[in-house]
């Protein structure tokens, strides 16, 4: 064979290695080639360009036991919990999501992005198929048997799960004594695609009804009466069929834009995420956004409306306008006439998603503004005008609220979704001190998958979070301590912070069957020295129908 025609099949078997092969490979590729062939090849062809890096094969690879759909996306109707990307309604077993995105982008460059160097900027070259949903929902179905029927209502236009959520959680020392509490959910939930049913293309309607009931081990065991330390334990109170959501949505200019109408709660979408709904302190919205009355968190819903757009591929942004009424009104839901309107709550959000080194970790970064037009009483109280040295200061207010929370993939583990990784988290909440309760909260932690090899799809979450009390509270009690007044039976002191560790382990035992053990430690419980600490241990099992 002439070197001429030896060296047209090692540029063949070059160009090859070239495109299919990674960069090391590559390397190997070039210095396995002969030194005339080198020189043809220099002098024939033009400079190519770096091959573009792939991700690492092997974190990429999809668990054999995993109880997810090949797409990674758990076969329900939930609608927009995450911040940027679930379809609000999934195609039961498709193999790839039918958006990667939930939204397309207004223009196809990026924002913040650009700003990174190339080599650390992996959706410059491409995204990847990654829904980022509730990792703690449940994988599956526990009846796969009514499959064929779900799918046949599917197809026209009808989405529906059903699912149990139970808490137990016990007091082991610490608090104000010893003992357990259970807690419960049912929620039936309901997807309409009016596109199927009606031929009214891109609008949707969602419904939710829940049942709860039990107590929560806070109050009774613990002695605090801020931070809810169960999950299932809230605004409900024990109704059979309490109405959460009835909005509709209508998603148009090609699917660039999603607006959002109805009664339905700010945190679906607002101050929220699927990693911090892993934890039973912080679902769904971090304490001191749930305390504030115009901030209507799940399951209390209110009239409003929101839109939601990606102005770049890397960015999204949301604006909305809420009925304001107090938390503890219309605790059915469906009292819509006796509800008592004091403002309107205004709330924007921008959140940039970063893809960050060859195997595309994603990232989710949430600055959030809301203000609330509600008067709300100055937390300082009523005191008698003998102990204020300034009682013209003593005034009501509206409320502001500001919001930060991020979190970011450190490495990919069991697939090509955003839960199929580890991630650090952070965030910060600060609420108008002169009208609040708990003025400012600050968090941190960690949720990482596959500690254990064999179960990839299993889950470890640790967090602390810090509580402050308004300044203007504790002042306020302290004015009525002073002056020899109560301060109720709930607190045992002028207030000023505490402290909440919680760990837990969610395993996928079968399929539809979510177990998470839990340990939680709190630090000054009723934000007092009078309860030095409390330690708790639990269990919650989800159960999706």
């Amino acid at each position: 064979m002439t070197i001429k025609s030896s060296g047209l099949l090692a540029l063949a078997a070059w160009s090859f290695a070239a495109c299919y092969t990674a960069p090391h490979a590559y390397a190997r590729t070039l210095l396995s080639t002969p030194a005339n062939t080198e020189a043809l090849v220099h002098h024939a062809m033009p400079p190519v360009l770096e091959p573009p890096l792939l991700p690492d094969p092997h974190v990429l690879q999809r668990p054999d036991n995993s109880p997810l759909p090949p797409s990674g996306v758990p076969v329900a109707p939930w609608p927009g919990l995450a911040t940027m990307n679930i379809p609000s309604v999934n195609d039961y077993g498709l193999k790839t999501p039918h958006h990667i995105m939930t939204l397309e982008p207004l223009s196809l460059r990026e924002g913040p992005s650009w700003l990174l160097p190339s080599e650390v900027d992996a959706q410059r070259r491409t995204d990847m198929e990654d829904p980022y949903y509730v990792p703690t929902a449940g994988s599956s179905h526990l009846l796969p048997q009514i499959m064929l029927f779900r799918t046949r209502l599917q197809q026209k236009g009808f989405a529906f799960s059903f699912t149990y959520k139970g808490e137990t959680m016990a007091n082991i020392n610490g608090g104000t004594r010893q003992g357990m509490d259970y807690v419960h959910e049912l929620t039936l939930q309901m997807n309409f695609d009016l596109g199927k049913m009606a031929g009214l293309e891109g609008w949707s309607v969602h419904t939710l009804l829940m049942n709860r009931a039990g107590r929560e081990v806070s109050h009774d065991m613990v002695g605090e009466y801020y931070v809810n330390l169960m999950e299932v334990y809230g605004l409900s109170g024990h109704v059979v069929a309490h109405l959460v959501d009835l909005y509709a949505e209508k998603q148009f200019l090609n699917n660039r834009m999603d607006i959002t109408f109805g009664r339905m709660s700010l945190t679906h979408v607002f101050a929220t995420s699927p990693l911090l709904c892993s934890f039973m302190v912080t679902c769904s919205a971090p304490v001191a956004l749930k305390l504030d009355q115009g901030f209507s968190v799940y399951p209390k819903a209110t009239w409003g409306a929101r839109m939601r757009f990606r102005p770049t591929r890397d960015t999204m942004m949301q604006l909305g306008a809420y009925q304001v009424s107090p938390l503890s009104g219309n605790p059915s839901g469906w009292s819509w006439g006796s509800e008592q309107t004091t403002g309107l709550m205004l709330p924007v959000e921008v959140s940039w998603q970063p893809f960050l080194s060859r195997n595309r970790l994603p990232g989710h970064y949430v600055f959030g503004y809301a203000h609330d037009t509600s008067r709300y009483a100055d937390a300082l109280g009523a005191k008698p005008a003998a102990l204020l040295a300034q009682p013209e200061h003593e005034r009501s207010a509206p409320m502001d609220i500001f919001w930060f929370e991020g979190d970011q993939m450190v490495y990919r583990m069991g697939g090509r979704n955003q839960m199929a990784g580890g991630y650090l988290m952070a965030g910060y909440i600060h609420n108008t001190p002169h009208v609040s309760t708990i003025s400012d909260e600050a968090y941190g932690g960690l949720s990482f998958n596959g500690l254990i090899p064999s179960r990839m799809t299993d889950r470890l979450g640790i967090m602390y979070s810090w509580y402050h009390v308004s300044d203007r509270k504790r002042l306020g009690q302290m004015y009525t301590q002073a002056a020899g007044l109560s301060l109720g039976a709930q607190v045992r002191g002028p207030q000023t912070d505490s402290h909440v560790i919680e760990a837990y382990y969610a395993i996928d035992a079968m399929p539809g069957v979510t177990v998470q053990p839990e340990f939680e430690y709190m630090i000054r419980p009723g934000e007092t020295s009078h309860i030095p600490d409390a330690a708790l241990v639990g269990l919650k099992i989800i159960a999706n129908l």
